[in-house]
């Protein structure tokens, strides 16, 4: 039998919501939501998450399962998501897996569970970086993972920090694990959907004008009651466009126009880097909106397409 899940991605302000639930009513499904900051609870207007109206009865998941306080990562999402899509596919349901973290989606897909550390190491290798500073952490990550070095920015720390650890944790490189979790076959193999506009000037006019709607529903207003309720800034959460621009802002220490002109430029770089990783995936059966979406016709794409598919 084959195996009902389908992914709906592209890039932001693309309509995936609508076509997520519209494809969950058409197929007896639920929805699997695969983005990074929608997670939290509390954010709404700056994640665009959906309104219940907008879920429209459809069964969502994945949505409001952290604290913005908490450090939720990619590790987490699947060890949450994955029992998740496979009780509805054991109620004989199909599982729309929608979203626009790319990392999340794919690390799903694959099944893929990560190793869970103490977190001495972590504590160590942070009360080093700021005794020795991250120029020598990043050297050391060369000595131990060149391989990983040469894809982490000097300036990342996090992921310099996450290179050392898991190395000392397991006694083998990231890069070994990586390599490693590649070859292995996926858990799920989806049929995909892209969504996105043929000329990108209608997405970035879409982005913009998202983001003067997010502001007329009170953006300001949730930034600020996050950071009032004791969320610090550089909480993971706090770090999502519309919300890292924001805050320094709310608290007085900015414009809040320049604040916004910079939320909609983050998020037309970020859409941009969004169409690279969706692209990577030959098999997707991408739609192309022209001047606006068209929910209809998607649907209507979108379900023959899945019919090919065996869904």
């Amino acid at each position: 039998m084959t195996e009902r899940v389908v992914v709906v991605c592209g890039p932001t302000a693309t309509g995936k919501t609508a076509l997520a639930v519209a494809l969950a009513k058409a197929l007896d499904g639920e929805v699997v939501g695969a983005d990074s900051m929608q997670v939290y609870r509390g954010m709404d207007i700056g994640t665009a998450k959906p309104t219940p109206a907008e879920m429209d009865g459809v069964p969502h998941h994945m949505i409001d399962v952290a604290d913005p306080r908490e450090d939720f990562s990619v590790a987490r999402y699947v060890d949450l998501a994955l029992p998740v899509v496979e009780d509805i596919l054991a109620r004989g349901r199909t599982a729309i897996v929608a979203g626009g973290t790319g990392l999340y989606i794919d690390n799903l897909m694959a099944g893929r569970r990560f190793a869970a550390f103490s977190g001495e190491t972590r504590r160590a290798l942070e009360a080093r970086g700021r005794a020795e500073g991250l120029a020598a952490l990043y050297a050391e990550l060369g000595r131990v993972d060149p391989r990983r070095q040469a894809q982490v920015h000097p300036n990342d720390e996090k992921r310099i920090l996450r290179a050392l650890e898991v190395f000392y944790e397991t006694g083998r490189t990231q890069s070994d694990h990586h390599a490693w979790t590649q070859a292995q076959p996926p858990r799920f193999t989806p049929a995909r959907i892209g969504l996105d506009f043929a000329d990108r000037r209608r997405l970035w006019e879409r982005i913009d004008a998202r983001v003067d709607a997010m502001m007329e529903a009170g953006l300001a207003g949730e930034v600020r009651a996050l950071l009032d309720s004791g969320v610090p800034p550089e909480a993971t959460g706090m770090q999502a466009i519309g919300y890292k621009e924001l805050a320094a802002a709310v608290r007085g220490d900015g414009d809040l126009a320049a604040a916004v002109g910079e939320v909609k430029l983050r998020s037309r770089q970020y859409a941009k880097r969004q169409r690279s990783w969706f692209r990577r995936h030959g098999d997707t059966h991408w739609i192309l909106w022209g001047d606006r979406p068209d929910l209809s016709s998607a649907l209507q794409d979108s379900t023959a397409f899945l019919r090919q598919k065996g869904i």
